[in-house]
């Protein structure tokens, strides 16, 4: 007896079926986890040091014009910010630079999800519209002295808050996660900028309290 013959299609998946479906699911979990990282990408990266750059350049051109000295060590009997510093306010900093600055968007690392940049300097501009921190010790007569620098920082476990803080000769200082994949960057007074671990910036302020013992022998720094 013949079997009959039967044109129907099995259920069965075919390989190439089963490559597709796998392939596609592989897709799918590459999506979702990327969508878990952080927001990171080398032109932010990128685009903060070139802030820093700006940052750096407008401090020295202000300094140029006033006696050789940053504004936050002249009075503000002078033209500078020296007692505003004092109390933690960074935006007076940057203010009294505007000119140099020319824009407050440049005061806003791009990874920075935590603050907005101010339309102008005048009626919407603060310590809320700042991403770095400024050293208030460094001097031209140090070049590798801090000058600025990233504020995605914590010591022994705490995020700094803002205000004046100093720091030790060698301070339990990390990098958070929060932007450039737990490093962060830091002008110096020579105008490079350098991306730093925890263990370079460490380095940097034991590098400043050993080459400042005539001028300040202190590391403070302003956080916005």
């Amino acid at each position: 007896m013949k079997l009959g013959h039967s044109n129907r299609r099995t259920n069965a998946l075919t390989l190439t079926e089963v490559l597709v479906v796998v392939v596609a699911s592989a897709f799918l979990i590459l999506i979702f986890f990327d969508a878990l990282k952080p927001a990171y990408s080398p032109s932010k990266k990128i685009a903060c040091e070139d802030n820093l750059r700006h940052i750096g350049l407008a401090f020295r051109v202000w300094e140029g014009a006033q006696e050789v000295v940053f504004p936050m060590q002249k009075s503000m009997t002078k033209g500078g910010v020296l007692e505003l510093c004092a109390t933690g306010n960074v935006a007076a900093v940057f203010r009294v630079m505007s000119n140099e600055l020319s824009t407050p968007k440049i005061l806003i690392c791009p990874e920075d999800a935590s603050r907005h940049w101010a339309a102008n300097w005048a009626t919407d501009f603060g310590n809320k519209n700042i991403s770095y921190f400024v050293g208030l010790d460094a001097a031209e007569k140090y070049p590798n002295s801090i000058l600025v620098g990233d504020d995605n920082f914590e010591i022994s476990g705490k995020l700094v808050s803002s205000g004046v803080l100093v720091l030790p000769t060698n301070p339990p200082i990390v990098w958070t996660g929060k932007r450039h994949q737990f490093k962060g960057n830091i002008g110096l007074v020579d105008g490079s900028v350098q991306t730093t671990t925890d263990s370079d910036l460490t380095d940097a302020i034991i590098s400043q309290y050993k080459f400042s013992s005539d001028f300040t022998n202190r590391f403070r720094i302003a956080i916005p």
